[in-house]
């Protein structure tokens, strides 16, 4: 979606001038070295299944024949309270490296910004490369522009957008739903948010996934996960409530793998009092990004337990098994956060705004070839998006 400092102007009219300045520009700061380079600290995790995870599924096979409904929902009622009570007690908290507030700012044209990841506050943290928690009222939106070497996943919190490429897809995400884009080699798109009557604001989270080398070149896709879709399942008496995105929660499986790359998205709504025990895979990064109201994290009873505030990032350390979150009884609302994690990858990382690959000459290569309508590019030439003109002109 977001162009991530690299703003074209897509005037018609002004259009091969912009480009030929741009990209003159462009290589005169990768020659320089003003790009970032960023090399992980660690290789690439395997993904351990939580054992007490496993455990429910099996009770839950076991039962599965049964005729009755309400045995199978007894037995998973059951067994997920089971496995919460098992994690809690064996499960090693993971700590809070450090949490910081995402500073509302500009992006695209007319939009508004928070961003956590992609700061100097949290650079590159392998194999996250941005997070944005956008907000896109009438009149503002994300017009025509590239990526490659990247995959970024949009998940709508409140009104619609539309997109369309070059390749002729399109299409609209609602309230609820998701979509993982995959760029690859290249692609030229556009992001459009609905013109609600009221006035109302667009709001969601975009997080941008880098792509193991291997993939940097593949052949660009996409892949869209409604609301319907998404798999939840309540804990803690009921207090808390957990959207599986993506990977597991308390005997709870995502639909499926929409990521090259493997990462888990959990959307978790914490009532006053909840409390949440979730099982991470070990050697995976992660962060938990708090939507909605105050929350702490930690075990209770252990010295590393931390409030974290409204449009913060928390960034937790590799060691541990799990996240331990919950809502002070006495709060007056309800709490809403994401967790997030991903296998970190071992290779170099080079960007320049919507080109993310592993060398500077790559990210030249791509400048070039997306000025040159070639190697990926090549539908680019003349392309202009339907949803876009309205910022066109």
């Amino acid at each position: 979606m977001f162009r991530s400092t690299l703003n074209h102007n897509h005037n018609h009219n002004n259009k091969n001038k912009n480009n030929k300045n741009i990209f003159t520009a462009v290589v005169f700061a990768l020659l320089s070295g003003l790009v970032y380079i960023c090399i992980t600290e660690q290789a690439a995790a395997t993904a351990i299944a939580s054992a007490k995870l496993s455990a429910v599924k099996q009770l839950l096979l076991v039962n599965k024949g049964s005729s009755s409904s309400s045995v199978l929902s007894t037995t998973f009622q059951a067994s997920s309270s089971a496995a919460a009570m098992t994690a809690t007690a064996l499960a090693v908290p993971r700590t809070i490296k450090k949490a910081f507030l995402a500073v509302e700012q500009s992006e695209g044209q007319g939009a508004r910004v928070r961003r956590s990841i992609g700061t100097p506050s949290l650079r590159n943290f392998s194999p996250f490369l941005m997070l944005d928690h956008f907000s896109v009222k009438p009149g503002a939106g994300f017009p025509d522009h590239p990526h490659r070497g990247q995959e970024t996943i949009t998940y709508l919190l409140e009104g619609a957008v539309d997109h369309e490429d070059f390749t002729g897809a399109s299409g609209t995400i609602n309230a609820g739903d998701l979509q993982f884009m995959t760029a690859g080699k290249g692609i030229q798109h556009a992001e459009m948010p609905h013109q609600n009557t009221d006035g109302s604001a667009n709001v969601g989270l975009q997080l941008w996934v880098d792509l193991p080398e291997k993939l940097k070149y593949c052949e660009p896709r996409y892949r869209d996960l409604r609301a319907a879709e998404i798999p939840q399942v309540d804990v803690d008496g009921g207090k808390a409530t957990i959207k599986v995105i993506s990977g597991q929660s308390h005997g709870v499986d995502s639909v499926k793998d929409l990521a090259y790359t493997p990462v888990w998205i959990l959307d978790v709504t914490l009532r006053p009092g909840a409390k949440v025990v979730q099982p991470l895979p070990q050697g995976w990064n992660a962060f938990s990004y708090v939507l909605e109201g105050d929350v702490i994290f930690g075990k209770e009873g252990e010295g590393n337990r931390l409030p974290v505030g409204q449009y913060h990032n928390a960034v937790f350390n590799q060691e541990g098994d799990a996240v331990y979150v919950e809502n002070d009884p006495d709060a007056i609302k309800d709490a809403r956060l994401v967790i997030v994690a991903g296998t970190p990858l071992d290779q170099e990382v080079v960007q320049y705004g919507p080109f993310v690959l592993n060398s500077r000459e790559e990210v030249v290569q791509a400048i070039t070839d997306f000025q040159t309508h070639s190697n990926g590019f090549e539908r680019s030439e003349g392309w202009q998006s339907e949803i876009g003109k309205s910022m066109r002109y």
